[in-house]
């Protein structure tokens, strides 16, 4: 190719260019065709101030009932996401290529990982519901099976990640198996591990809600029954109180990441070294001390969840029988408007990623601290950010579905809350991840602030937007099928319905329709990914 020639486009790139393209003009037609505009809003304003007049002053449970609730909630969280650790290492470990026995225990680990993230929480509680019946023990095992999907896969990142030459020296030393594992690789996956385990409690704490509808106890529970009875004063005081609790997890997660992880977690030591201890600096104990607070909550967790061990295998006995009547899939004769509600349920998740990432980018835009115009600035979108990513969307569809009315308007409003919050924290980090010295350069030839950031920072910046973009579309299919347990449109509202009614194969049906199109999704952005890196 001659100087000043333009390559010419490869094929694959512009059909990741032309699919991209699609993908828009689906959203924008999504949009048009559920009527999401300023019309639409304008004539619900009557209704958002009934609402607000119906839902004020809160009313707040007294306060011994409303700490048992959230001790009641946090044991649950707490418990699911030990569980999800506990059953993502070991899966980790045979699923990393680097750790691995061999190719068929590690397509085994990773099928396992795949189902775990595929199966819907709210569907593994109605099974669970089934069997264990009303309690903790449902939800500790609906959430903490399903955190497997996202805990194990990091986990198994994180390992095929790690230095090898640390790993090989251990070997060198005559390490065995077991402890190579324990020597070489846990210690510099350790940061990773815990960063991992306190992000998916976070984000248990707001699945907590949705299980609520379904029987699990704690605030979720309560805030169901109190919507139920049309109780809005009682109801978004309890979500006043989630988010709360959201805010000071997120808060507290992040205290105990920066001082476990500081320095680089864990020392690797050689077997020959292990006699030689580090000093007790003020640091360290520090460190410890959040440790043994994380353990002592743990360990409190499992004595408020009172998980019952003779009702787990009096439940396994029956296990069985329970499972038989979600076999075979049955469509109730109702296939076509199955089809009709998850096409619904897509069309929702589309018409919120797009208009959620209109809005995401401004807002995670001024959060970075590379692109804001003055440090406060960043930091007042930062906590606006953390604020919105702790509503739970469940609430917030509540919300909406008073305000527009059942259907499929309501469940995209409240996805576009949450996407603003997840994608605006998502485009933060990234645009800050942008290498400094090409931003620097750009500004050197006297430009201005925003040609830096259009020129240098969003270019650098935006294939990860586009993948976080994809990652929402996913997160979105599968929030949009939950939202529509409280009629907020989509094909949730027969998932609920059948369970209520004890039709079980239905059930089944409708989680394999949701499974094949989130399969279809991710496999989309797998190519998307590989072509265009």
């Amino acid at each position: 190719m001659t100087a000043g020639t333009l390559a010419r486009p490869t094929r694959s790139g512009t059909a990741a260019v032309l699919v991209v393209l699609g993908l828009l003009a689906a959203g924008v037609w999504a949009l048009t065709d559920l009527q999401i505009n300023f019309a639409t809003l304008a004539d619900s304003a009557g209704n958002a101030v009934a609402f607000a007049r119906r839902m004020f002053p809160l009313d707040f449970p007294p306060l011994a009932e409303l700490l048992e609730l959230a001790g009641q909630t946090l044991a649950i969280v707490i418990s699911a996401t030990l569980l999800s650790v506990l059953l993502s290492v070991p899966l980790a470990i045979f699923a990393a290529a680097n750790t691995t026995p061999g190719p068929g225990s590690r397509l085994a680990a990773r099928t396992v990982i795949v189902l775990a993230r595929a199966i819907p929480d709210v569907v593994l509680a109605i099974v669970f519901f089934r069997i264990f019946g009303l309690g903790a023990m449902t939800g500790v095992l609906a959430m903490g099976l399903h955190s497997v999907g996202m805990v194990a896969k990091l986990y198994a990142d994180a390992v095929e990640q790690i230095d090898e030459g640390v790993r090989s020296a251990v070997r060198a030393g005559g390490a065995a198996r077991g402890q190579e594992l324990v020597t070489g690789v846990l210690p510099q996956v350790m940061p990773a591990f815990v960063a991992t385990a306190l992000h998916r409690l976070d984000i248990n704490l707001r699945i907590s809600v949705v299980l609520g509808f379904v029987g699990v106890d704690g605030l979720g529970y309560a805030i169901a029954t109190s919507f139920q009875r049309l109780d809005y004063r009682r109801g978004m005081a309890l979500a006043l109180v989630v988010l709360i609790l959201c805010v000071l997890v997120e808060l507290g997660s992040g205290a105990i990441r920066r001082q476990l992880l500081r320095g680089g977690g864990p020392t690797v030591r050689l077997p020959a070294q292990r006699g030689i201890a580090p000093q007790w600096t003020f640091a360290r104990v520090r460190r410890t001390c959040y440790a043994a607070a994380t353990v002592l909550a743990v360990a409190v967790s499992l004595w408020g969840a009172e998980l019952s061990p003779v009702q787990f295998f009096h439940g396994l006995g029956d296990i069985g029988h329970s499972l038989g009547l979600f076999w075979p899939p049955d469509t109730g004769g109702i296939f076509p408007t199955l089809l009709a509600d998850l096409g619904e349920t897509v069309k929702i998740a589309l018409a919120a990623t797009v208009l959620g990432a209109l809005f995401a980018l401004p807002v995670g835009a001024l959060a970075a601290r590379n692109v804001a115009p003055r440090p406060w600035v960043a930091r007042v979108f930062r906590v606006f950010v953390v604020l919105v990513r702790g509503v739970p969307e469940l609430v917030l569809a509540i919300v909406f579905v008073v305000i527009t009315g059942l259907g499929p308007v309501a469940g995209t409003l409240a996805l576009v809350v949450g996407a603003v919050g997840l994608l605006g924290k998502l485009v933060a980090d990234s645009l800050e991840e942008v290498d400094p010295d090409v931003e620097q350069a750009v500004r050197a030839t006297g430009a201005t602030r925003w040609q830096v950031f259009t020129s240098a920072t969003l270019p650098q910046a935006a294939p990860a937007f586009a993948a976080h973009v994809l990652y929402q579309l996913d997160v979105n299919i599968r929030s949009a099928t939950l939202l529509g347990i409280v009629g907020a449109g989509g094909i949730g509202f027969d998932l609920l319905s059948a369970s209520r009614i004890l039709e079980f194969g239905m059930v089944t049906t409708i989680l394999l329709l949701v499974f094949a199109t989130v399969l279809l999704v991710e496999l989309l952005a797998v190519w998307l990914r590989r072509v265009t890196v």
